[in-house]
């Protein structure tokens, strides 16, 4: 099939980025531009000679604008197929002019959600005649050329080069670009429906997410499986920027995502360090490098090769104790120019700054694939301040046990279960996870403690003096028993079990602390 020679344009955009540029040289082609309101003023204002599509019409814009380009003579321009008799006398009939290229864009309709609440405006911000162009000029693309994104005007020019015409090939790769935008578009606007009015104790009917690939990967989990990091929109990663290091891998990603999720829980500087997705340290302290210093005192071995996430900026005292480590990432909302200088030596070390770390997270919902389909629940925000804490013991903890037993709850959250989190002062002293029974995991955490504790030369476990976390009840009395053996003063737990009496017994029998929450944590 020939390529037909592009004759005319019709322009209508929104973001006018270079658009000016673009019409000047589309008319050194010889090609008429068509224009409509605001973009035909826009354009006439730097000189450019436009044809308004209401003289194309011989129909006004009505409605406030909601009505420009819905119209026989606009879209027969658009649909029709040249190389089709029957089509081409069907516009001399009507007098319609054929349009050869489309430029389009539409309202950007997720940035008025996140500006206003105000339904009337968010409503006329649906864009109607945009998108409808757009599919039409999409589908036609076998004689159609549509443009959606000012990053491809240069290579439409470059096209144009050769006989005024474009190739099957780039009008292919344009369509998908469009049909992609307007599945994009539709995807948001419902999504906003969904939301409205929804009750709080429900699950939206349909979810919609269109993706795009941001970051393409060697491979995911393992060697022998593909993957890419696709994202809603380019901005909302977790990170802002990578100044250092290798490309970052399918792990490295899953890592620094759940590192950055626990450390943005803590309002003082605050350090996680996670290992294949759990935290194998945690502490808050008054200076960010002392907080390093306590998480990894947790267990130095384990945070080897780890991920570290930051929610103070990465200064020069902790930039030093932390060069002393081989680590895989960093994560931090920005780091001083002396701290650059030492760790740029580091060339594999990936140092991410993300200035607005996860304070105002919009991904409410975790999705995971299951036979098919999908399985998505809203993630886990449950603010312990607006729990009613239940003492349940004889003795209530003190006021130092209870900053730790609410610490280690939180890290207990972020931790795959079954969890146990022993803490002392802030930080982690002992970390067990993803067990399948509970009293392993109080036993690992203890092991890991006194591991770490013969490590550094001493001869107590550091649990002697912790208080304890667990993300579910205890379905019987010897985890907690365990724990008491291993000198935790205090425990932190759902409660909810039929051996509730059982275990409360036996904490009061070891004059221990226990506070129920009535809230679980299960994270698989």
């Amino acid at each position: 099939m020939k390529n037909p020679v592009v004759k005319t344009a019709l322009i209508s955009v929104t973001n006018k980025q270079n658009i000016e540029v673009l019409a000047k040289k589309l008319i050194k082609f010889g090609i008429q531009i068509l224009s409509t309101g605001g973009t035909s003023k826009y354009l006439k204002s730097k000189s450019i000679d436009v044809v308004d599509i209401k003289d194309i019409t011989n129909f006004p814009e009505i409605l406030d604008g909601r009505v420009k380009t819905l119209h026989p003579k606009i879209y027969g321009g658009v649909l029709n197929r040249p190389s089709l008799k029957k089509d081409f006398d069907t516009l001399k009939r009507y007098n319609i002019l054929s349009i050869d290229i489309i430029v389009m864009n539409l309202y950007d309709f997720g940035k008025t959600i996140n500006k206003t609440n105000n339904q009337n405006k968010i409503i006329e911000n649906i864009d109607i005649g945009g998108p409808s162009l757009i599919r039409a000029a999409a589908k036609n693309y076998k004689f159609k050329t549509v443009i959606t994104d000012p990053n491809d005007y240069e290579k439409l020019l470059n096209q144009l080069k050769k006989n005024v015409t474009t190739s099957l090939d780039f009008r292919f790769y344009l369509a998908k670009k469009a049909f992609e935008l307007t599945s994009q578009y539709d995807s948001i606007i419902s999504n906003w429906f969904n939301s409205v009015n929804i009750k709080s104790n429900e699950m939206p009917e349909t979810i919609s997410f269109n993706l795009k690939k941001n970051i393409s990967m060697r491979y995911g989990e393992n060697p022998h499986q593909k993957a890419g990091l696709y994202v809603t929109n380019e901005k909302c990663l977790f990170f802002s920027e990578q100044i250092q290091g290798k490309e970052l891998s399918f792990n490295n990603i899953n890592d620094a995502d759940a590192a950055l999720d626990l450390v943005c829980e803590f309002d003082n500087p605050a350090v996680v360090i996670v290992k294949h997705a759990n935290p194998c340290g945690v502490a808050v302290s008054n200076k960010i490098d002392i907080a390093w210093s306590n998480a990894l005192k947790t267990d130095p071995v384990s945070a080897f090769g780890g991920i570290v996430a930051l929610n103070r900026n990465i200064n020069l005292a902790v930039a030093k104790k932390m060069s002393k480590l081989f680590l895989e990432v960093i994560i931090a909302p920005g780091i001083t120019n002396k701290a650059k200088k030492v760790l740029v030596n580091k060339k594999n070390l990936r140092i991410l700054l993300s200035s607005s770390l996860l304070k105002n997270r919009k991904d409410d919902y975790i999705i995971k694939s299951s036979f098919g389909g999908f399985l998505i629940q809203t993630r886990d925000r449950n603010d312990l301040k607006k729990v009613n804490l239940s003492v349940v013991t004889k003795r209530a903890p003190s006021k130092k046990e209870l900053d730790d037993l609410l610490f280690a709850w939180i890290v207990a959250k972020h931790t795959k279960s079954n969890a146990i989190v022993y803490a002392k002062n802030k930080m982690t002293t002992g970390i067990g996870a993803g067990q399948m029974s509970r009293i392993d995991s109080v036993l690992i955490a203890m092991k890991k403690a006194e591991s770490t504790a013969r490590i550094q030369g001493k001869k107590l476990p550091k649990t002697k003096g912790s208080v304890v976390a667990s993300d579910a009840f205890f379905p019987f009395a010897d985890g907690l028993i365990a724990t008491a053996e291993a000198g935790i003063t205090a425990v932190i737990q759902p409660g909810g079990s039929i051996k509730d009496k059982e275990v409360i017994m036996e904490a009061n029998k070891r004059n221990l602390a226990m506070i129920f929450t009535s809230i679980r944590h299960f994270k698989h």
